[in-house]
């Protein structure tokens, strides 16, 4: 069985084994056949790359040739458009070494011509120079003897004639001109209403009885010193009956003591810490005045858009009087005749009205502080950044700048009207008397003057003349050079008429 078995195995194997030499031997013969195929593909591929690489050669040729071409037409054009671009330049060359050498050879021309110049004027110099020597030796006389008299002469023959000219002009002058700015100003007068008398800052305090002088003084004068320390005001207590007179630059402190004594007075509790509480009271009162009377002044103004601080500023000029008048009213009213001149000219009235009413705003703090009021008003003005128009009025009004505007010029003759109307103001004799000298010694400084008197307050000077020096056409010219000379030298409200007066008497007698 065993033995059965095992050859049935072997000829299994054996037969299992030749199967598998057929199965090799054509695998073999396909695999042969396959790498031929192959091997032909790879030629035909050979082949047809070949090909290809020849085509693409031909093509690349062909471009490298055609880009040739092109670069070398490229640079043919660049090459003659350099070479037109030179033959250009080299043409402007040209024509400049042309305009070079024009431009030389003129120079050298007027060279030539200045010298040419300066030797005929050297030679008519010469000339000239013989003929002033020739006629001073024939005449007798010098250039400026000669000029001099020559001058005398035309001076003499027309001052006839611009003496009629000016009276001429002086009078067309006034009869265009006059009319309209006395209509305008009397309009404005006429227009605006105002008292003719502002009350004055009190000083004085009334008391009941001399009983009470004691009292404010005090024990030991405790009493009198602690006011003065708190108010910065001198008491002066002396013979006048039932009165306590104040001393004091500044106004506002002054009314402050004048009301704190009231005060005093009519509680009867005089002591030194009632004193600084009566006083405290008495500044705040008028702080509060001050602030009402400002707004005040705005309200009758009419003037919208002021700083408040000058709104402030202003209800301080309450307590500050000029020769008598209160600033405060001077300063609306000043604004409501300027706002009237301004509408009658058509002109910007509120400008006009604001600018007159802080005209004068520097005297609130001309007792305070160094410097005039305009320039201490100029200085306010810029500080609260007020409009130029303002500025420039209140700098203006009193000539110490020119004015810039015609609202300028409208405020400075709203002032002079306002200080000049009768009464609005009262000065001392000395300055008075001062003023009437200076007019008197104006007039009589002029040749040909007799005499000078100067009448209605200093508003007229009346100029007599020599009436065999001074002829009837040289008067006009004589009374406008007074006229100038005292508005350059003199300070006063309004105007001054210069009056000339020339008279003839001849006295005979018979026998």
């Amino acid at each position: 069985m065993i033995i059965g078995a095992v050859l049935i195995a072997i000829i299994t194997v054996t037969w299992y084994r030749r199967g598998l030499s057929k199965q090799s031997i054509a695998l073999q013969e396909q695999k042969l056949k396959t790498a031929e195929d192959i091997k032909t593909l790879i030629l035909e591929a050979r082949k047809e790359g070949e090909n290809k690489k020849r085509e693409f050669l031909l093509e690349a040729k062909e471009e490298v040739h055609k880009a040739k071409a092109d670069l070398e037409r490229d640079a043919r054009d660049k090459r003659s458009e350099l070479s037109r671009e030179r033959n250009r330049i080299d043409q402007k060359e040209e024509a400049l070494d042309r305009r070079v050498s024009a431009l030389e050879q003129k120079e050298q021309d007027i060279e030539q011509r200045q010298y040419d110049l300066l030797e005929a004027e050297k030679r008519l110099q010469e000339t000239e120079q013989r003929k002033v020597e020739e006629l001073e030796r024939i005449s007798g006389l010098s250039v400026q003897e000669a000029q001099k008299q020559v001058l005398d002469e035309a001076r003499l023959e027309y001052e006839h004639d611009m003496a009629i000219l000016f009276r001429q002009i002086e009078e067309e002058t006034r009869e265009n001109a006059n009319v309209m700015a006395k209509e305008i100003v009397v309009n404005a007068i006429q227009r605006y209403a105002s008292d003719f008398v502002s009350d004055a800052t009190v000083s004085v305090v009334s008391l009941p009885n001399e009983e009470m002088k004691g009292r404010i003084i005090g024990r030991e004068g405790r009493n009198i010193r602690t006011i003065e320390t708190m108010t910065g005001v001198d008491l002066i207590i002396d013979d006048t009956p039932e009165a306590v007179i104040l001393s004091s630059f500044d106004p506002i402190r002054r009314e402050i003591a004048r009301i704190a004594i009231e005060k005093l007075v009519q509680d009867g509790r005089i002591h030194p810490a009632r004193i600084e509480e009566t006083v405290e009271k008495a500044k705040k009162e008028i702080d509060q005045s001050i602030k009402e009377a400002g707004e005040d002044a705005v309200f009758k103004s009419g003037v919208v858009g002021i700083h408040p601080e000058a709104v402030k500023i202003l209800g301080r000029l309450k307590y500050r009087t000029s020769y008598g008048q209160n600033v405060l009213q001077h300063s609306v009213e000043v604004s409501g005749i300027a706002g009237i001149m301004a509408s009658e000219l058509g002109l910007d009235v509120m400008s006009a009205k604001k600018a007159g009413l802080l005209h004068d705003i520097g005297k609130a703090v001309d007792f305070e502080m160094e410097g005039s009021h305009i320039q201490l008003g100029v200085d306010i003005a810029k500080r609260l950044k007020l409009d130029e128009v303002t500025t420039n009025a209140i700098a203006s009004h009193h000539g110490d700048e020119e004015p810039t505007t015609m609202i300028a010029s409208l405020v400075a003759a709203a002032d002079a009207i306002s200080a000049a109307r009768p009464g609005a103001r009262r000065e001392n004799v000395e300055t008075y008397i001062k003023r009437i000298e200076k007019l008197e010694e104006i007039a009589n400084s002029m040749t040909g003057v007799e005499k000078s008197y100067a009448v209605q307050a200093g508003r007229e000077i009346r100029v007599i003349v020599l009436p065999d020096q001074v002829k009837d056409d040289e008067m006009p010219l004589i009374a406008h050079r007074i006229a100038k000379q005292i508005e350059a030298e003199l300070n006063f409200p309004g105007q001054i008429k210069v009056n000339m007066i020339r008279e003839s008497r001849v006295a005979d007698y018979a026998k």
